[in-house]
């Protein structure tokens, strides 16, 4: 297969974008595609009339040099700023509060942002499910979409930037080889959450702006309209607890939204004038592993993601990075 073959990177979350860019960046040809209808996975953000509401990852932390580095060219284009919010920690060990020095990032104007920036100067194919690959008659891949089928286009390598599970059904059909990889994927649990979204008329009168709550079915609370850069009314948003979350993951929605908003009561949450509930399937992993990335050169495929490097928002974007740079020190 030509170097100059384009390369497929599947998934426009920040993993699949940071992957993508750093190729690019590198002189390589990158064609990057999305199941959704934008770019984001869980730095995601629900929109309506007069309001919005981060409903996936709620803010993300610097501690890498590489992605402080990356955070500077985020800052420097208005689209991530520091959120200081009242925080504060609910039930479970008493009088044990949050590291106060800790920096908390978040997207401006929305979580959403720093991804859309970063997708605007790639070449990105959205409403493209995948749903199967195979090799190409002169070497490399080709890919079939649910919504294109079978593309004539030949890639040098398929990257996955999806969750375990998904990627795991997709290498799951290959030849034995690519096992290696789909045995990767096996060894983390990818855990649901339900992520409910209050909208109020007006400002709840609550002491905290966020809150990290160690008991009962809640796990995460935040006022979205304290972070920076938001407009329109009130908003809040409540995650619920992994475990609880992989328990009642195929209750009907009013059920589960009667439950949290009766846990936000008793921390003292008004009943909220309208609410929107959103069903992460793959929320996070169990454990999240630290392996980084994973690379068959052989095979010219590729996994990058937060569930292969400790989790959260900065480990998505160093996963892709030390993806694209195991491909480029082999191809």
């Amino acid at each position: 297969m030509q170097a100059s073959a384009p390369i497929a990177v599947i998934g426009a979350g920040l993993a699949g974008l940071s992957c993508a860019s750093a190729l690019q960046a590198a002189g390589r040809r990158v064609q990057l595609f999305d199941k959704s209808r934008g770019p984001a996975g869980r730095m995601s953000t629900r929109r309506g009339e007069d309001w919005a509401c981060d409903h996936g990852a709620q803010y993300f932390t610097a501690r890498d040099p590489r992605f402080q580095a990356e955070l500077v060219r985020w800052t420097e284009a208005g689209v991530a700023a520091l959120w200081t919010p009242r925080l504060q920690v609910l039930g479970g060990q008493a009088g044990h509060q949050p590291d106060a020095s800790l920096q908390r990032w978040v997207g401006q104007p929305q979580m959403t942002a720093p991804a859309r920036w970063l997708a605007d100067s790639l070449p990105l194919q959205l409403e493209s499910t995948l749903q199967a690959l195979r090799p190409a008659p002169q070497g490399g891949w080709q890919l079939q979409f649910a919504e294109q089928g079978w593309r004539p286009e030949s890639y040098a390598a398929v990257l996955l930037a999806l969750p375990a599970p998904q990627a795991a059904a997709l290498l799951n059909t290959l030849p034995a080889p690519a096992t290696t990889l789909a045995a990767l994927c096996a060894r983390v649990r990818m855990r649901g959450c339900w992520a409910l979204m209050l909208q109020y008329e007006q400002a709840l009168a609550l002491p905290f702006d966020a809150a990290f709550v160690n008991e009962g079915p809640l796990r995460w609370i935040a006022r979205n309209s304290s972070k920076p850069g938001r407009s329109g009314a009130e908003s809040w948003l409540l995650h619920a607890e992994a475990e609880w979350s992989e328990a009642h993951l195929e209750e009907a929605p009013e059920t589960v939204a009667a439950t949290l908003l009766l846990a936000f009561a008793a921390l003292g949450g008004a009943a909220p004038q309208r609410w929107s509930l959103h069903r992460w399937r793959y929320a996070d992993s169990a454990p999240a592993l630290d392996a980084g990335h994973g690379w068959q050169a052989e095979l010219g495929l590729g996994l990058c993601g937060d569930w292969l490097n400790g989790g959260k928002v900065e480990g998505a974007w160093l996963s892709g990075l030390s993806l694209a740079e195991a491909l480029l020190g082999t191809r």
